[in-house]
């Protein structure tokens, strides 16, 4: 028997706790990807109760998500992490990318809560425009909503939530 991720996930009227946790920092990019985010959500899980953490910057999203996927009430069925890192100069955003990755996927794993990342890693303003304006047909947010309604949907399967 094979169970895969459906393409398109369908409705679920259950009442899913979820979380967002979106970085403050490059909020012009940023709020576009929760704007996208919600959105997806609302359609695709009406009746989920969506809770929306801001922090400062993306370093402090990991922790943030850590600390959701620990509670032991209103843990979440999915956790989206959202934020923009834009290079500069320097090797600091790189390394800020590659351990927020780390992180994120070590919670998901420990706590089996789907993590969906959307941190994004981008070259320059421009190309964060283009991944979070609400109506581009590439808004990482909206995916991020999608994808963590097929994985709610996958886990719901799994008997894991």
């Amino acid at each position: 028997m094979e169970t895969e991720i459906p393409a398109a996930p369908s409705i679920d009227t259950d009442p899913h706790p979820v979380a967002i946790v979106a970085s403050r920092y490059n909020a012009e990019f940023t709020d576009g990807l929760l704007a996208g985010a919600q959105r997806e959500l609302e359609a695709l899980l009406p009746n989920a109760e969506i809770d929306v953490y801001r922090v400062p910057g993306a370093f402090e999203v990991p922790v943030t998500v850590e600390a959701l996927c620990r509670r032991s009430e209103r843990k979440p069925a999915a956790v989206l992490a959202l934020g923009v890192i834009i290079r500069g100069k320097t090797a600091h955003a790189d390394l800020i990318a590659s351990s927020i990755t780390d992180s994120l996927a070590r919670s998901a794993r420990e706590h089996l809560v789907p993590v969906i990342h959307e941190v994004l890693l981008v070259d320059a303003p421009e190309h964060a425009a283009e991944r979070s304006a609400l109506d581009s047909p590439i808004n990482r947010g909206s995916e991020a909503g999608r994808a963590a309604a097929s994985m709610i949907g996958l886990f719901k399967t799994l008997h894991c939530h």
